[in-house]
């Protein structure tokens, strides 16, 4: 079971920076009651986040309603990439509420000018988009293509779907089984065998991220090569923030082309901007068959997609691929709102000087610390791996103190994700300056420090 953060108010010490602010005690105990009425009306599953009570939001800054602030380095889970409360995607949200909040699959103009938009900014031959709800939407309809396509292109016996060990797609049937974290599947009971993980090429778990080692672990798990009908991986590991070797990602789109599988990019986390570059893939040099979109496409509300190209996205009938919310014209509002401030402000290209910024501190930070085993990421995204001292074993309960630690020097994550849960994952917004990157890693470091003098202290 996943570590939970206590809500007993507990004196902290006084932080006042020009990006944070805790007023001396954490959780405010006036935040007490509503965090014991969502414990009490709430499946357990949502707990285990930190017990800040949103109240507003700002740039790269959250606040409560009782005087604290943190600098934000979590976007709400990597939706915000343009940024808390922009005014100009509320007045468009706004505007939009006041004509039409709702559409089904009629035709609407603000969704035609959302579909021509992402088209227009997205390369060859991903030509066509399907809007929905969730990423984890996206990457059901990704399978559904991938199968088929396969089995308009090999038969029935061409169905088979690689993905990659201790990968996150998201929580419904078919992303989960497509996902490569096992424990999130002991629910389903029985697993679809055309559902195939292999190792992710990432240069420190997997040693061998070789595209041979890919061919080889195929083999061990008795795929037949003609039989795979997709390959889907996230562009880069969520729970590690680490992309593949670009020659592996180049022969894998040679690979796939040549045996008539598409090739997916799970791009929910790593699109508009937050790699450095408009969209993740761009640093593989490939284009993939299938792209799927969602969290910072509108940096508020929900809405995701799936590009493809003509042959691939028309697979299905008129009537036959449609979600009851795809394009709610609310959303597409926020989603137009927020692409035109990625676009114009060059977000992608703050995130890719900020972000050498910060991989430059975190690099710093590691070279004194032995617990930190790897640093992971481009751009705006890292994750800095917790480990025991001289090995690669997680050390979930050091990634879980300073996360805690974390937010109450004012510093705003989310709870350690990935392998055994070592790894702090960092995603600011995108509007985030150089001033705020400093003060944050000077926060962080703090964090660490503490944290490991209390291990050694409790040893």
């Amino acid at each position: 079971m996943s570590q939970d953060f206590s809500i007993a108010p507990r004196p902290v010490s006084w932080v006042d920076t020009p990006f944070r602010r805790i007023l001396g005690e954490f959780p405010v105990a006036a935040s007490v009651p509503l965090l014991e009425q969502l414990r009490a009306l709430e499946p357990l599953a949502m707990r285990g986040q930190p017990p800040v009570v949103w109240h507003r939001a700002e740039g790269c800054q959250v606040e409560d309603a009782w005087g604290n602030r943190w600098l934000d380095w979590s976007s709400g889970v990597l939706i915000t990439n343009a940024g808390h409360g922009r005014r100009e995607i509320a007045d468009a949200v706004a505007q939009q509420a006041h004509a039409l909040l709702a559409s089904y699959c009629f035709p609407t103009e603000i969704r035609a000018r959302l579909v021509s938009k992402l088209a227009s900014l997205l390369p060859a031959p991903l030509a066509k988009v399907f809007l929905l709800t969730t990423g984890s939407e996206t990457v059901e309809c990704a399978v559904k293509l991938c199968r088929t396509h396969g089995l308009r292109h090999g038969g029935r016996a061409k169905n088979v779907i690689v993905s990659f060990e201790s990968a996150f797609h998201g929580r419904t049937l078919g992303a989960q089984q497509a996902g490569g974290i096992p424990a999130l599947k002991e629910w389903i009971g029985h697993l679809d065998p055309g559902f195939v993980q292999v190792p992710f090429p990432d240069n420190w778990r997997t040693a061998d991220s070789s595209f041979e080692g890919f061919l080889r672990a195929l083999q061990e798990r008795g795929v037949e090569c003609a039989n795979v009908a997709g390959v889907i991986l996230e562009t880069y590991q969520g729970g590690s923030a680490a992309f593949a070797p670009v020659a592996f990602m180049q022969a894998l789109r040679q690979w796939c082309t040549g045996r008539k599988a598409l090739l997916v990019c799970d791009e929910v986390q790593a699109g508009f901007g937050r790699c450095g570059t408009r969209w993740g893939f761009e640093h593989y040099g490939i284009v993939p068959d299938v792209a799927c979109f969602g969290k910072g496409i509108s940096s508020s509300l929900p809405i995701a997609a799936v590009a493809g190209s003509a042959e691939v996205m028309d697979l299905h009938p008129p009537g036959s691929m449609t979600s009851t919310h795809t394009g709610s014209p609310v959303c597409c509002a926020a989603a137009l709102a927020s692409i035109e401030l990625v676009e114009s402000e060059q977000l992608a290209q703050n995130a890719a000087r900020m972000g050498a910024v910060l991989h430059q501190g975190l690099r710093q930070l590691a070279a004194k610390i032995p617990q930190i085993g790897r640093v992971e990421g481009r751009g705006l995204v890292a994750g800095v791996a917790c480990v025991r001292p001289g090995t690669k074993e997680p050390d979930g309960a050091l990634a879980f103190d300073v996360v805690q630690r974390s937010i109450e020097k004012g510093l705003l994550m989310f709870a350690p994700v990935g392998f055994g849960g070592g790894t702090v994952k960092i995603c600011p917004p995108l509007v985030i300056t150089e001033a705020a990157v400093r003060d944050g890693l000077a926060a962080l470091e703090e964090a660490f420090s503490e944290a490991l003098a209390s291990k050694a202290a409790a040893a």
